[in-house]
């Protein structure tokens, strides 16, 4: 169960870093750790695969230093819902951590 709830915060995380600008796997991952999560290729790609075929991301793959990166950037439907979660966010911060 800790792991379901986890994989929701990194999607959140996700849809957040693209909602700045393009992010990849490895620099992802790097991300994630900052904050505490471990994640690897096995549950990240997939995970944006999901994504992808939800509308939320979209990507582009290129050839950089003679590695194949795949870059994904948020999309309107992505940013939607992100600005939906936020305001979700705030309510569940709100009752959780202010216990209000």
């Amino acid at each position: 169960m800790i792991r379901d709830l986890e994989l929701a915060f990194i999607k959140l995380h996700i849809l957040y870093h693209a909602s700045k600008g393009e992010v990849f796997g490895i620099g992802l991952m790097e991300e994630l750790a900052r904050h505490g999560y471990t994640i690897g290729p096995g549950v990240l790609y997939p995970t944006l695969a999901k994504m992808e075929k939800a509308a939320l991301l979209v990507c582009e793959a290129r050839t950089v230093e003679g590695k194949r990166r795949k870059y994904y950037r948020i999309t309107e439907e992505g940013l939607s819902l992100l600005e939906e979660m936020k305001s979700k966010i705030r309510e569940l911060y709100e009752e959780v951590v202010n216990d209000t």
